[in-house]
């Protein structure tokens, strides 16, 4: 059996210089910017983004190794730290000076640890007594101060996707304090500690900057921490602990990871699945923080699917060496070359390439039995439409109670779905718009389910059990069921002559009243004969078809059940006459015609004082007609009281 590969490397990775080739490789996560930069008389820069706009090559003073380099948002303003104590800037703005000019940091004996672009021209530089937020004018060359906070640091990280920095503090490294930047003001937000192992005494352990991450999942930022096993503590494997990382209010602790495994980690973050890479083992385990596992405690989780490796991945060939006929080279997954930053990007310096990650979803049908969780984990993904809508036709050949379960699934998120259309609900910051546009993909889910999984090779018995399934399901999250689905099961019934069931489904109502059902009901008269009545008490039912009903009856030449029935609902007074009379005709029954005829004339004289038909009724052909099967002495006089 060969092994399914739920991960890949993305097809069209970004390509720059190899470590081999240059002095340094440098990555910038806000703008996802790879620096190449070669030294050397004069500093040679080329930038690779993930579009051509985000890519750059030019050529700066030598000044120095340099230690950092990024852009600012859409490349206006570049900032290089060659030293600890200062960063420069070059203008890229147009018709905008491109002369250096240079920022130190303003507290005395302080190293600058690194620095952080949170708008196009603010910046902070974090350094190891705090951190420093300024305000860039690229016009003027020069830099303002617009907040500091005083603080040991050991490390920092920043995720640009929420604008927070996140420093490591204290001896032991644990106590993290979060900062979060918005339009020129910085806040400091609720500090946490990170739960180290317990070793035994002297040692103490410290917090590595290799074992924390930032990400947002769901909509929310978590700091994810890779916690080892201890030697002494009960746990044998390592696991990840997320602390979920509010903008206001305590960090909490939320959820735990179980990696059932030791050995060196690497994560990212893929369509909010957290991916945990293991090197030793060159495979990889995702987990779905929105899963809920039964046998764990709350908020403990298992991997989703067994653990496998990331796809092989080859590299093309290139340079002017290389013969056509040459066959791609296999690259190194889990390379020790590898860098992995998030919140999906692995990056292989000696390779020179970029990558996104990618979760495939066909291959965790197979992987993942329990179709109620798998169906929980499709919905959340994105590009889940073919896929699911391959689960349910598989669904639809198994037993019954799975493919309940995997229509409820289904129907929950698209009742979801159809709840925050017509309210019109504004997503809250607690509430990821991922979800959001994920059900207006499940309703398409959805509709193509009514309309493709259910026609499937399987006995009609079966059939008509799986579309009741559908239906039920429906129902019980108060969707609408389309006419086509009663339909299909209706013409179902009949062409395997199952009409004590189908009298069964209309009498206890498991099939909701309608025109379009009554309708269908009326021509299927020809071969299931008591349909007729059937459908005319829908109609009844409907209340609102009652010149349906009189159309029924008519077309059926039931013409004095027709007069009694519009008698029964009031209707007498408004009907046409003509109507009446001339399907009363056309039976051929003079007694019938004379009934109807005498019946009209009452109306006319109870409601205008007189027999006669008005001209706008076009009765003159009946009243002809009458007088003679019957002499005009038997035409009714008007009333003289």
């Amino acid at each position: 059996m060969s092994e399914e590969h739920y991960l890949e490397l993305c097809e069209n990775p970004v390509q720059f210089e190899h470590a081999s080739s240059v002095n340094n490789v440098f990555f910038d996560e806000a703008n996802k910017q790879v620096f190449a930069v070669r030294s050397g008389g004069a500093t040679g820069v080329v930038v690779k983004g993930p579009d051509d706009k985000s890519s750059v090559a030019f050529r700066m003073d030598d000044k120095g190794e340099v230690k950092c380099i990024k852009f600012s948002i859409g490349n206006k303003i570049l900032a290089v730290q060659r030293t600890s104590k200062s960063v420069d800037f070059i203008n890229f703005i147009p018709d905008y000076p491109h002369t250096e000019f240079t920022q130190e940091c303003k507290t005395k004996n302080a190293s600058v640890l690194g620095f952080c672009w949170t708008n196009w021209n603010e910046i902070v530089f974090i350094t190891d007594q705090g951190i420093e937020f300024y305000q860039v004018f690229p016009d003027k060359r020069s830099l303002k101060l617009l907040k500091s906070q005083s603080i040991n640091v050991n490390w920092y990280q920043y995720c640009p996707e929420t604008a927070v920095i996140l420093l490591s503090t204290t001896v032991q490294g644990n106590i993290l304090q979060p900062f979060a930047f918005r339009s020129g003001t910085m806040s400091k937000m609720s500090k946490f500690e990170i739960e180290l192992p317990v070793v035994p005494k002297p040692a103490k352990l410290s917090l590595s900057e290799r074992d924390i991450a930032m990400a947002t999942i769901y909509g929310q930022l978590h700091v994810m921490y890779l916690k080892h096993h201890s030697r002494t503590a009960n746990s044998t494997s390592a696991e990840v602990v997320l602390y979920h990382l509010p903008r206001e209010g305590a960090c909490k602790k939320s959820h735990v990871l179980k990696l059932n495994t030791t050995g060196k980690f690497a994560l990212n973050i893929v369509d909010n699945l957290v991916v945990v890479h293991h090197q030793s083992s060159q495979t990889s385990l995702i987990f779905d923080i929105k899963l809920k596992e039964p046998d764990c405690a709350v908020n403990t989780h298992q991997p989703v699917l067994p653990a496998r490796s990331i796809h092989p991945y080859r590299i093309p060939l290139s340079g002017p060496a290389v013969v056509p006929s040459q066959p791609p080279v296999p690259c190194q997954l889990y390379s020790s070359s590898w860098s992995v930053f998030q919140p999906d990007i692995i990056i292989s310096a000696s390779e020179g390439y970029l990558w996104y990650l990618q979760v495939k979803l066909p291959p965790t049908v197979n992987l993942l039995q329990d179709k109620g969780k798998l169906m929980d984990f499709l919905l959340r993904r994105r590009d889940c439409k073919m896929v699911i809508l391959s689960v349910c036709s598989q669904s639809t050949r198994g037993v019954l109670p799975v493919v309940a379960t995997v229509f409820d699934k289904l129907n929950q998120v698209y009742k979801e779905y159809l709840e925050a259309e017509q309210s019109y609900t504004v997503v809250s910051d607690d509430c990821s718009t991922h979800t959001h546009k994920h059900t207006s993909a499940v309703s398409s889910t959805s509709t193509n389910t009514q309309r493709r999984v259910l026609w499937v090779g399987v006995s009609h018995k079966f059939i008509i059990a799986v579309l009741m399934e559908y239906i039920r399901s429906l129902n019980q999250f108060q969707i609408t069921v389309q006419h086509y689905l009663y339909e299909l099961v209706i013409k179902t019934l009949v062409q395997h002559n199952l009409f004590y069931m189908l009298h069964q489904f209309l009498q206890y109502h498991v099939l909701s009243d309608s025109k379009p059902l009554a309708c269908l009901l009326l021509s299927l008269e020809s071969t299931y004969p008591p349909a007729h009545q059937l459908s005319l008490d829908m109609l009844k039912r409907l209340s609102t078809a009652n010149d349906e009903i009189v159309e029924v009856l008519l077309s059926k030449q039931q013409v004095l059940g027709a007069l009694r029935f519009i008698r029964s609902v009031g209707g007498h007074d408004n009907v046409s006459a003509r109507k009446f009379l001339d399907a009363a005709r056309q039976t051929g029954d003079q007694m019938l015609f004379y009934t109807v005829f005498r019946s009209f004339q009452q109306r006319n004289q109870r409601l205008r004082g007189s027999p006669g038909f008005n001209p706008g009724e076009h009765c003159e052909e009946h009243v002809v007609h009458f007088k003679q099967l019957f002499g005009e002495q038997a035409l009714m006089k008007p009333s003289t009281v």
